[in-house]
């Protein structure tokens, strides 16, 4: 989160949705009501991408009228949402979203 101006949580939650580690700049609650529901979104466009020929699906990005959330997945046991202000730069946040992702993957697996 600190290398991505605008970025106002992260969570990373297990394959059922259940919070691992989570930081944020709003109340906590919120942020697994968020993750979790990013969890089922990231999952159905997987299996969505799957049925298409254009290789691994590596994140998501989500885009409402007040914020930008990134979703993706650490393996098939993980996966990590980061939220961001609407006026964050949504390239710099997916090139570090990115590299949290693959610093995680070679941790954890």
């Amino acid at each position: 989160m600190d290398s991505v101006p605008g970025a106002t949580g992260a969570i990373l939650a297990d394959w059922e949705g259940e919070a691992v580690e989570q930081s944020c700049l709003y109340d906590v609650f919120d942020l697994k009501v968020i993750g979790a529901h990013k969890g089922i979104l990231l999952n159905l466009l997987k299996d969505a991408h799957q049925k298409m020929d254009a290789g691994e699906m590596k994140h998501a990005v989500i885009t409402t009228e007040k914020q930008h959330y990134l979703t993706g997945s650490i393996g098939a046991d993980y996966f990590l949402v980061m939220t961001l202000d609407r006026s964050a730069i949504v390239g710099l946040a997916i090139h570090h979203f990115q590299l949290a992702i693959d610093s995680m993957h070679k941790e954890i697996y």
